[in-house]
């Protein structure tokens, strides 16, 4: 595949990030609580504000965590109900609840009860404050630095979670010798991929409807397999079926061997050492795609088409 890509500008209006920041605060004393909402009420990171969620001992605290596995910060107090009720949570968290995303602040009023070195070393905590020296203006500082760490390791997951998915695909479009079979699979794989799209059409100048061609030289490109908008049009010019901008868009993206993404569609041209390519074309998106989203899809259009090659010369 060609290694240029071409990004539509982004509509920063249009396609600002919704959806807010969960943030636990763990502490017996509800004036910390009610301080910390105020100093934190005007906070915006990344388009996103926060959503506080109070929980007043250890068990609370623990329960909140089995109920959601979204908090991106907790402010947890070091004693409660027990000297080690804030060291046990912490414990559950990154052991019982086997959850290694959330950053955790520990917020003591007496220090000399959990020396910050000992607990640095025996905890996977990410900072240790008192409360005594946690200002408005620190505070604010250590969640904007806890919730970026956040996001950078919540990118990482999704990456490697999104890999998963390319490799589960591939594998499973590989072992397909049905060419019927291999197009619903592809169409299931790229709707996982993506979190589900409306309209999805898998063009190719290789095949009129379901039925293999020899003349793989046309430069007609036909509709294989579709499914939404797309889902009865096998066998169509793509012409006949895609229109206005769109088309424009399948046209470059097949010319250029690039890929084109717009605001709500994409084009993904898959290349074939054997003979000319195909397009993979998704209307309907359900999101803006993040990077991940756009590396994910150019390397499972690569191996796409190698499936479908294969698929093709079993057929022969």
């Amino acid at each position: 595949m060609s290694d240029e890509i071409l990004f539509a500008e982004d509509n920063e209006e249009e396609f600002k990030s919704h959806g807010k920041w969960k943030v636990l605060i763990v502490d017996d004393e509800p004036e910390v609580h009610a301080v910390t909402k105020l100093a934190l009420g005007d906070f915006i990171f990344q388009d996103k504000d926060l959503e506080f969620i109070s929980a007043f001992d250890g068990e609370e605290a623990k329960k909140v965590f089995s109920e959601h596995d979204d908090i991106a910060v907790v402010l947890l107090d070091v004693v409660m109900e027990t000297d080690d009720a804030g060291l046990r949570v912490a414990d559950f968290i990154r052991n019982e609840a086997s959850n290694h995303f959330t950053r955790i602040i520990l917020r003591t009023g007496q220090p000399g009860q959990a020396p910050e070195r000992d607990v640095i070393i025996n905890y996977d905590i990410n900072d240790y404050k008192s409360k005594t020296e946690l200002t408005a203006q620190k505070l604010f500082t250590v969640v904007i630095a806890a919730l970026r760490s956040y996001s950078d390791i919540m990118v990482i997951e999704e990456n490697r979670r999104g890999l998963e998915k390319v490799i589960a695909a591939s594998a499973n479009l590989f072992c397909i010798q049905s060419l019927e079979r291999f197009i619903e699979g592809l169409v299931q794989q790229l709707a996982s991929l993506l979190g589900g799209s409306k309209d999805t059409a898998y063009l190719t100048s290789a095949v009129v409807g379901p039925k293999p061609i020899d003349d793989y030289r046309s430069s007609e490109l036909y509709v294989l397999t579709g499914k939404g908008e797309y889902k009865n049009r096998e066998g169509f010019r793509i012409e006949e079926v895609i229109s206005g901008q769109e088309l424009a868009s399948c046209q470059q993206a097949y010319a250029n061997k690039s890929m084109v993404f717009e605001n709500d569609y994409l084009v993904a041209y898959c290349e074939s050492k054997h003979k000319k390519g195909s397009l993979l074309y998704i209307s309907g998106l359900p999101r803006k795609l993040t990077k991940v989203d756009k590396e994910l899809i150019e390397i499972f259009s690569q191996n796409v088409q190698i499936a479908f090659d294969n698929v093709l010369l079993h057929k022969d």
